[in-house]
């Protein structure tokens, strides 16, 4: 990372922060926690919870998913 970030003139970011945007990344193409869990290898789903900011607008598209299944919305 050190010297790929150095050749090519960019920041260089921690491996941590690349599991990060990762997550993130599962978050948004809507996985579930469970999943991504198991994907990254979090011994507990607590872990994974961390990241539970990122979820809440994840809340209303299943809400709104919901809506259009029963009919209230098209």
């Amino acid at each position: 990372m050190k010297r790929g970030s150095k050749e090519q003139g960019i920041k260089r970011i921690r491996i941590h922060d690349l599991r990060h945007s990762y997550v993130s990344l599962l978050i948004e193409m809507g996985f579930s926690a469970v999943a991504i869990a198991d994907r990254v290898g979090h011994e507990n789903i607590d872990i994974t919870y961390r990241y539970a900011h990122l979820f809440p607008s994840k809340q209303v598209e299943i809400a709104d998913k919901l809506s259009i299944k029963r009919g209230d919305i098209e």
